[in-house]
């Protein structure tokens, strides 16, 4: 074997170091609750009907670096990602631990570091509390050791304007992907995500997965975006029902069983007085709604739908919340 002067293994080092100097660092940051609403609005909104791939997502986020730096994609790796979610406890969560111990699987196989705050609970709402702030410590402390050339954050909260500024005082450049979106829910309303345009005018690459998704065509980075399986769009025209106790008081919660599950995102409750119960995905408090079963005994509450009662001429109803009962 031959060996160079300083008596190693005759294969160009200076090359080896100079590839390594030359692999471009990327680290990705999730807010996990972002994330979880834009999947959710893929799989049940869009007409898509699929959720959003996270080796998909990655491989869109090297091709995107590697063509704005005019890089080789093979020289653009992901050397580390997090992903950040409040969660509630386990005694809360009845039938949805399988359905999170699924996504944590997902999250492991793409190298994905998780972070989980639990939830707090107000009189009426859940609360998600710290967790922003969990993610910007974390980011910028894992900027500075292991010193990334592109921070890609997935998120849309103007909270995260600081973390920006901090990590371009570093030299690590952001690349933000973000969407915005808005759609009608099952009751007529329009819910809306909307990115902060502080946010936006901070970073050095905002991408606006919205406008990317829609004007892809055939490309095949922002195909291989949604998970393989497509279903049959069914679309529903949802608007404002009247309360079936009136509007006064609580609303009467009844129990009973799951009596089909549809794929889009709905199903119905077994109701023999009341013709059977609608119910929409977003109305499921306890159980995420893939691990829903034909069978399972459920507490709803319903109220009039006055669009399906006046359309078949006979009283319709539908779920305003449903819990999966143990």
């Amino acid at each position: 074997m031959e060996l160079d002067k300083r008596g190693y293994l005759n294969y160009n080092y200076y090359t080896m170091e100079k590839n390594i100097l030359d692999v471009l660092r990327i680290g990705i940051f999730y807010d996990g609750y972002y994330f979880y609403k834009i999947s959710n609005y893929y799989k049940y909104e869009h007409e898509k009907k699929s959720r959003i791939s996270i080796s998909g997502l990655h491989e869109f986020i090297r091709n995107e670096i590697a063509s704005l730096i005019k890089m080789d994609i093979r020289r653009c790796q992901i050397i580390d990602a997090h992903y950040f979610k409040g969660r509630s406890l386990a005694k809360d969560m009845g039938e949805k631990v399988q359905s999170e111990r699924v996504f944590e699987d997902i999250l492991m196989r793409e190298n994905i570091v998780s972070h989980y705050l639990p939830l707090r609970y107000s009189e009426n709402s859940i609360i998600e509390k710290g967790i922003d702030v969990w993610l910007a410590l974390e980011a910028y402390e894992l900027a500075i050791y292991k010193h990334f050339d592109i921070l890609v954050l997935i998120a849309g909260d103007g909270d995260y304007v600081p973390l920006v500024r901090k990590l371009h005082t570093l030299g690590t450049q952001v690349m933000l992907i973000c969407w915005d979106f808005s759609y009608h829910n099952e009751n007529g309303d329009i819910v809306e995500t909307r990115t902060s345009r502080q946010l936006l005018s901070e970073v050095f690459f905002p991408v606006q997965m919205h406008q990317r998704i829609e004007q892809g065509g055939d490309n095949e980075y922002i195909r291989d975006l949604f998970v393989a399986e497509r279903i049959p769009e069914l679309t529903f025209n949802f608007s404002p029902a009247s309360a079936v106790t009136g509007g006064s008081g609580p609303a009467e919660e009844l129990t009973s069983t799951i009596f089909s599950i549809n794929p889009n995102g709905f199903g119905f409750i077994k109701d023999e007085e009341k013709n059977n119960i609608f119910f929409h995905y977003s109305r499921v408090t306890n159980c995420d709604f893939p691990e829903l079963k034909f069978g399972m005994k459920v507490k709803y509450t319903v109220e009039e739908d006055e669009e399906r009662s006046k359309r078949d001429n006979a009283p319709r109803y539908r779920a305003t919340k449903v819990t999966v009962v143990d």
